[in-house]
This record gives structure tokens, C-alpha cells and sequence, in this order.
């Protein structure tokens, strides 16, 4: 029997999760025609055709094997920093007009860049990040989670600023000035497309390698990462793949991106969509190249210090899986500090858990750098 408190907890994330009332239920779509420009392809043309399924569980095998080649890429040479207003980009079906009255006649400055993977969206493509400069060396990659709006986070990157931390805080593929017009929500980030779902997490991790050249440009060397949810997961790959990275903040961390598909409460209309087609073991083995569980021993390559903070309620990273993650990094020897917030996914954001969670984020990126 659950607890009161456990109890009161999880009718709080059920309440904050059915606020989001426009998700779309889609079938699953194998999206081949997505991998035709990834690297270590091997000319498999005439089999992604004749049988998408099989292609894409013995592609995901060989990408995780050859990974370094996969989230390669070209540094982009049209860095600018662009002025604009800001904006909210809200994803619900009826934004918060307190939001948008808070932020009409402020303006940000952001970073733009045309982003190495290419998508057949024009406004995805252009990356976006908006930068709080810091002086000193040290600047941090800050990654938000699934369909954040364009304002989330803002206030921590503020406060890094005043610890003489700077900050690009990127948006994602598919979120906010990044989302094409005929989505309201980023689902084409994560979705029952499996092509399209890998193409958007490779773009995530080679959009945030970007940021990190155009940091050390900036004179920065001492680069790190933080990212929730989604993000999370971005920047684990990225911090496996980048030598760069010493110091890697995981707000929300899981294993396989399929077990947080298949069992989360905020993907559950991705399932509801794709069970009928697919199992567990088959989604699992399809978004391998994507699962931070894949990476363990790329990530070891290089000497970091992590964080990984987990909720003790979460219904959308199950905290059996971030528990398995965290056995990850005690197998490898790695250097790792673990956090658990008394509270659910949804529930990290609000009073007084964004506060706590906060104070562990930037209490650690203080003194791990």
C-alpha cells in the first residue's frame, strides 16, 4: 500500500500530466527514408525496402559499434549571434497568457547556426540557443526536456551566470522557433516514427558538439553539459562522444529511450499508437544507437564528473531505470554524485521541488568545475 504521501504525489503528476490535452496518437511509421544520409550505412538501400524492421535492428547494432563515426560531423561556418525579441513558443493547446505578457518587450541574444544533420524542415534546421554569457572559462551546454517552451530554465542559467558560469541553452530539434509550422507540439522529436525519432536525437547530439566549438572559439575550455529529461539523454551521448566534456549534469536519466516510450505516463499516446506493432524487445533494439545504455563504455573513455538526479515518484523515467543507470556508472568506476528528489517527473517543476533540485544542480556545477 502506497504511502499518503506517495499517494498525494502521484494524483499531482497525473494532474500536471492530462494539462497537456493535444497529443496525437499516431501508428508506426519505420521512417527508413530517414537513415539515407546517416553515416554507417553501408549501402543498404535495397533492404531498408524490402524489410525496414530487420534494417533497423542490425543498423542500430553496427552504429552502436561504430558510434564515434554515426555523431560525427562538419563544425558549421555560419556561427552568429543574432538579437531578438523573445518569445514563449508555448506547446499547449491554450498557452499561458501570464507567460506571454511576462516576456513581450524583452530581448535575448542567440546563437544560430545551420545544424550538420539536415531535415526536411527549414526551420529545424536552423539551430538556436540563447546565450548568457559568463567571464571567466567555464560555460555549460544546458539542454530542456521534451516540448519545454522557449522561456524554461532561463532562471537557472541566470543564476550560473552569477557563479561565473556561461551558458548556451539550446533548443532541441523540433522546439520552439525550431517546430514546423504544422505541429503544435514537438512531437516529430519523439514520436512513432523510428527513423525520424533517431534522425532528431543524432541531430541533438551533433547540435550540442556545435555549441561546444563555438564556446571554445569564444575562449571557454572549461565546457560542460545539463540536461532533463529528453535532454538528459542528448547529453549523455554527447558527453560519451565529446572529449571535451568534464563535467555532465543528468536531471532525469534512463536507461533504454524505448523502456521510457513503452512504460512513461508523458509517451503513452506514442504506445497507444505502436503496440499493436511492435513490442518492447523490438522498439528496444530499434532505438539502441539513441539509449544511453548503449554508451557506457564510450562515455568511460574520458575522466568526468556526473550528476544524476532521479525522483522517487517519476511515472515517466521510472526510477527503476534511472537506478539501473546509476549501477551503470558505479560498474564502470566512474565519477558520479546521485541525487533523488522526494517528488515525480512532472512535480521537479513546481514548488518547492524546482528549488531543491536547483539548489543540487547548481550547487554541483559550482564545484565540479
Amino acid at each position: 500500500m502506497a504511502s499518503r504521501y506517495a499517494q498525494w504525489m502521484y494524483d499531482w503528476e497525473n494532474r500536471l500530466t492530462s494539462v497537456d490535452n493535444n497529443r496525437v496518437v499516431r501508428p508506426l511509421e519505420w521512417g527508413a527514408e530517414w537513415a539515407s544520409q546517416w553515416p554507417c550505412r553501408n549501402g543498404h538501400a535495397s533492404e531498408a525496402v524490402a524489410s525496414p524492421e530487420k534494417f533497423f535492428l542490425e543498423y542500430n547494432r553496427r552504429i552502436v559499434g561504430l558510434s564515434d563515426e554515426f555523431y560525427s560531423y562538419t563544425t558549421p561556418r555560419d556561427f552568429r549571434l543574432e538579437k531578438r525579441e523573445v518569445q514563449v513558443f508555448s506547446t499547449r493547446e491554450t498557452p499561458d497568457p501570464k507567460l506571454e505578457a511576462k516576456v513581450k518587450g524583452t530581448f535575448g541574444e542567440f546563437l544560430r547556426f545551420t545544424s550538420p544533420v539536415t531535415s526536411p524542415y527549414p526551420e529545424n534546421n536552423r539551430a538556436n540557443a540563447r546565450w548568457f554569457p559568463a567571464q571567466g572559462r567555464r560555460a555549460v551546454v544546458l539542454l530542456p526536456h521534451w516540448n519545454s517552451d522557449a522561456i524554461s530554465y532561463v532562471s537557472l542559467c541566470r543564476v550560473l551566470n552569477m557563479l561565473g558560469i556561461a551558458v548556451l541553452r539550446l533548443s532541441m530539434p523540433y522546439h520552439d522557433i525550431r517546430m514546423p509550422a504544422e505541429i503544435k507540439r514537438a512531437d516529430y522529436a519523439v514520436s512513432a516514427n523510428i527513423g525520424r525519432t533517431m534522425d532528431a536525437a543524432r541531430q541533438g547530439v551533433v547540435d550540442i558538439r556545435c555549441c561546444l566549438d563555438w564556446l571554445e572559439n569564444q575562449g571557454y575550455s572549461n565546457l560542460g553539459v545539463a540536461g532533463t529529461s529528453l535532454g538528459s539523454c542528448y547529453a549523455f551521448i554527447a558527453a560519451a562522444h565529446d572529449p571535451r566534456i568534464r563535467v555532465a549534469a543528468f536531471n532525469h536519466a534512463s536507461t533504454y529511450f524505448a523502456d521510457v516510450v513503452w512504460h512513461g505516463q508523458s509517451t503513452r499516446h506514442i504506445r497507444q499508437g505502436i503496440e499493436s506493432a511492435i513490442d518492447l524487445e523490438e522498439l528496444r533494439n530499434a532505438w539502441l544507437a539513441i539509449s544511453p545504455m548503449s554508451f557506457f563504455n564510450q562515455y568511460s573513455r574520458w575522466p568526468k564528473k556526473s550528476l544524476i538526479i532521479y525522483a522517487k515518484y517519476d511515472l515517466t523515467f521510472l526510477p527503476e531505470f534511472s537506478r539501473e543507470i546509476i549501477a551503470e556508472f558505479a560498474r564502470h568506476g566512474l565519477d558520479h554524485k546521485v541525487v533523488v528528489l522526494p517528488c515525480g517527473h512532472y512535480t521537479t517543476g513546481e514548488t518547492p521541488y524546482k528549488y531543491m533540485d536547483g539548489w543540487h544542480l547548481l550547487s554541483f556545477l559550482r564545484a565540479a568545475f
